[in-house]
């Protein structure tokens, strides 16, 4: 059986590792980092604690969120033993509420799922209709139409018009308010990757928007789950174990790929670097699992000369920014929400999430110096924006950064009184250790003028306006070379999890065609689209083969639809004012 050399050891690379060795491949996997496999999904010890004989406390590198229509990384979950004839899958665990924090204002609540009971029920229309969003009707109205606008759209409008569409222009948001802004302009972007809604395109926006939305008017489907413990303990670990144990794959730590050396128009080999000293592996095969600003600098002459549009690579390389985790120990389980709180007005961009209430199995007693009780898992999205110190995350130091993000949470989460968040609750805190402060600052790249004072050793693909066209497929010109990675087409269009399992996907069926074997194809699915929208999208092709825009005129089910919500409303407000009259009464 064929060889294959895996460089890069995080989701893609344990994905494609994964589905190569359960077809009988020859698997080696080569990964930068010295101690934790799964890149940038990884939990973390936090240095320098667990007293006692204690266990260190757990870190995160960044955001943990596995929504509903994740199916390639899930799947591939299903297939890790995690003891007791449970597999990782079993390790997800819904969450119950989104929360939207606001400066100065009590938090906005509603359901994460479609609701399942009377009581759900209520609690969504309590709390639809007891909160002051501050938007016009005008600005309810133009969302909703734009939302049917992307529900309506086929597949050709939005990758030849609408990946070339700003989400911001799209959604129009530069005429309406701040608070339109904050909540239906920005809430997406901050929510699930380092994007901005002023550079991300609303092919990518849309799409990803619309899978959240579908998913959460299906009762049947879980719109945000997260795992049951640390990252690792949940999910990585038993992964490695069930690769190299079960699976027979040669994973490595602390190799780092330092050359891609030609032959003949292949790769002959490559050249790996191991606890400092370089090596040559050779396989009939090689995936790249590497991050784009990793992989552009390995690409060489003879390699663009084999294959050209591999110059791609390089011109998407700096389309990457900033999304790290903080976590902040406290002496008090703040459970705030049974879910994720999106901080709206914070400078930074600011998500987190309660996490020990989704850990029913760790003691955090035998943690840390056995004083903490709750962990909010904060991620910074947003480092080149000033905060109310007057500076961008990047140009503070760590404790800046920590003092900052704590100030920015308590102004987003207390009701602009006092309330559940306090400096006096910290019992410590720990700052993802790929971001590094420097000795000396240095200019900024994104912030011309300015000077960073960290940067970060991991920083995440953004999907910015017409990048679409520069991702390049899983299989490349030079024949036994493929690419596996977040960064590559896939129908996810996202840098995630997901997106990078399906990446890996792509390129394993590539080497099983490739090699003549028999072997199964890894399945790959699409995105979800409802079946009673395709009459609509289909009319929209037919409108687009011939040049014409997107028709503007309400359709029956828009009209219908709009008549039901109306209708809606107006029972919600007949029955909050009877409730009103019956307490004043």
């Amino acid at each position: 059986m064929a060889k294959v050399v895996v460089l890069g050891g995080g989701v893609a690379g344990m994905s494609a590792a994964h589905e190569l060795a359960e077809r009988g491949f020859n698997v080696e996997v080569y990964e930068h980092n010295e101690k934790y496999c799964g890149g940038k999904a990884r939990s973390v010890d936090v240095p320098d604690t667990g007293d006692g004989g204690l266990k260190p406390l757990p870190g995160e590198h960044g955001f943990r969120f596995f929504p509903g229509f994740y199916k390639h990384v899930t799947d591939t979950m299903k297939r890790v033993p995690v003891g007791n004839g449970k597999s990782a899958f079993d390790n997800l665990t819904p969450t119950e509420t989104i929360t939207l924090g606001r400066d100065g204002k009590r938090p906005f609540r509603v359901l994460a799922h479609f609701p399942r009971s009377i009581k759900q029920a209520g609690f969504l229309v309590k709390n639809l209709f007891d909160a002051d969003l501050g938007l016009t009707k005008e600005e309810e109205t133009f969302f909703g139409e734009r939302v049917w606008q992307l529900m309506t759209s086929c597949k050709e409008r939005r990758i030849n018009e609408y990946e070339g569409l700003g989400w911001w222009e799209y959604l129009e948001a530069d005429r309406f308010s701040k608070t339109y802004q904050t909540l239906l302009v920005e809430g997406l972007t901050r929510t699930l990757v380092a994007s901005k809604a002023k550079t991300a395109s609303t092919k990518t926006g849309g799409d990803i928007f619309l899978q959240l939305l579908f998913n959460t008017l299906d009762p049947f489907v879980d719109t945000d789950r997260v795992l049951n413990s640390p990252t690792n303990d949940a999910w990585l670990d038993p992964w490695l174990k069930h690769l190299t144990d079960d699976l027979n794959v040669n994973y490595n730590f602390s190799s780092t790929v330092k050359e891609i050396v030609m032959e003949n128009r292949e790769i002959d080999h490559v050249i790996v670097e191991k606890n400092g000293e370089k090596m040559e592996v050779n396989g009939d095969y090689y995936i790249f699992a590497l991050p784009v600003e990793r992989m552009a600098p390995l690409l060489n002459k003879k390699m663009l000369k084999v294959d050209e549009t591999l110059k791609s690579i390089q011109t998407l390389a700096p389309s990457v920014s900033w999304m790290n985790g903080l976590q902040i120990y406290l002496s008090e389980d703040l459970k705030i929400s049974r879910g994720h709180v999106i901080c709206s007005d914070s400078k930074w961009a600011i998500t987190c999430i309660s996490q020990p209430q989704f850990w029913p199995d760790i003691d955090l007693s035998k943690y840390g110096n056995g004083k903490v009780k709750g962990i909010l898992s904060v991620d910074i999205s947003d480092w080149f924006e000033k905060g109310s110190n007057g500076k961008a995350a990047s140009e503070c130091s760590k404790k800046e950064i920590y003092e900052e993000v704590l100030h920015q949470l308590m102004d987003s989460l207390n009701d602009g009184k006092e309330g559940p968040l306090s400096k006096e609750l910290v019992v410590d805190w720990y700052l993802d250790s790929d971001i590094v402060e420097t000795e000396k600052p240095y200019p900024s790249k994104v912030n011309p003028g300015h000077k960073n004072y960290s940067f970060d050793r991991e920083p995440l693909l953004v999907n910015r306006v017409n990048t679409w066209g520069l991702r390049p497929q899983a299989h490349t010109f030079i024949d036994n070379m493929l690419l596996a990675s977040d960064y590559v087409k896939t129908n996810t269009d996202l840098a995630t999890m997901e997106g990078a399992n399906e990446a890996a996907r792509r390129a394993v069926n590539t080497i099983i065609q490739k090699s003549g074997g028999d072997q199964p194809l890894c399945k790959i699915w699409n995105l979800h689209e409802p079946w009673f929208l395709a009459p609509f999208r289909w009319a929209d092709k037919r409108r687009f083969e011939k040049g014409l825009p997107w028709h503007h005129k309400k359709s029956i089910l828009t009209t219908f639809l709009v008549a039901v919500a109306h209708a809606f409303l107006k029972v919600a407000n007949l029955f909050s004012r009877k409730k009103q009259r019956s307490k004043s009464g």
